[in-house]
């Protein structure tokens, strides 16, 4: 009896995953359009950036610890930070401190905390928080600063973003035209307005890259949300190019990226399995392009994600994942 069996319960084999790691190499792949932010965008994106991810951060720990009475040690997995990252790169470079404050504690308190925390939450937090701001302060939620004002906070001068651009324009605003909207390039850099996260394309794609390569996310989200927007505006640019811009200027423009990347792979809010994954970010891609052409809102990304996390329970009924072991039935 020296060399004896020990059976004991799965998993058998660990892989060196944790919460922790996944939430912390997220934030490593959001350094990039951090970085971008600050260069266009200056002191409002680290005021905004670090009074968001602050009030998260304490709104997650207060109430763990006086209103649910649980271990408060959650508030170093990350989580709470990347909810506070996400919100910020949601919002403008000059939203008031006591705005964005409130968006955090709705982030928090609501979208994450009232269901039981981390792995309860049916919604990402961060969206909750950006639509509920959006719902709520509609005027500072729609005002954008022109890149390049790099020592201003709150008294800046505003324009137009891209997406309010194409809005006017199929709209028959006559005082817009196609060559108001930004070119890909400067989409692609983030010389743009909008969202302190969504203005740089290429920024977010390397964040992309980062994820995959560490097996943090998979690509059937990404990808999937991508190809369907561009199929879907492709179409829709060829029936009328005069008002419907390309695809690749809706791809590059707003948050499309940002959400198709960092939020909509959501570990807790989006499906198990691939299939799943694949039907989840289909469904979230066309949402976008309707809401964007034929909604009110020049953005769709934001309640696309927030419509499909509802979904994702009865995704991941019908499209579970293979059971380890299991043999395929003969038909």
């Amino acid at each position: 009896m020296e060399n004896k069996l020990i059976v004991s319960l799965s998993p058998h084999v660990h892989s060196g995953d944790s919460i922790q790691k996944n939430m912390y190499g997220v934030l490593i792949a959001l350094i990039p359009a951090f970085i971008v932010s600050l260069i266009f965008y200056g002191l409002g994106a680290l005021i905004v950036t670090a009074t968001s991810v602050l009030a998260c951060v304490f709104f997650e720990w207060a109430i763990a610890k006086y209103l649910i009475k649980k271990n408060t040690s959650s508030i170093f997995d990350g989580s709470a930070v990347i909810t506070g990252v996400l919100l910020a790169f949601n919002l403008p470079s000059n939203l008031p401190i006591w705005i964005i404050i409130i968006g955090a504690l709705f982030a928090i308190g609501v979208g994450k905390m009232s269901f039981g925390g981390l792995g309860n939450n049916p919604f990402n937090p961060a969206l909750a928080g950006r639509v509920f701001l959006l719902l709520s302060f509609p005027v500072q939620m729609t005002t954008w600063p022109k890149p390049g004002q790099l020592a201003s906070y709150i008294d800046v001068e505003t324009a137009a973003t891209p997406l309010g651009l194409m809005k006017s324009l199929i709209h028959n605003d006559p005082n817009v035209t196609l060559a108001d909207i930004p070119t890909a390039f400067n989409l692609f850099i983030g010389n743009n307005g909008g969202s302190l996260g969504e203005i740089s394309a290429l920024a977010l794609l390397i964040g992309l890259v980062y994820m995959l390569w560490k097996k943090i996310i998979s690509w059937h989200i990404p990808v999937s949300i991508i190809l369907t927007l561009l199929v879907f505006a492709g179409i829709m640019h060829l029936v009328n190019p005069a008002i419907y811009v390309s695809p690749l200027t809706q791809l590059l423009t707003g948050g499309l990226l940002l959400g198709a990347i960092f939020m909509a792979t959501d570990y807790v809010t989006s499906p198990m399995s691939k299939k799943g994954m694949l039907i989840y970010g289909i469904s979230i891609g066309v949402l976008t392009v309707v809401i964007r052409l034929f909604g009110a809102y020049p953005e769709g990304m934001s309640f696309a994600i927030l419509i499909m996390n509802a979904f994702t329970p009865i995704i991941n009924m019908y499209c579970k994942p293979k059971r380890f072991g299991e043999v395929a039935k003969k038909k």
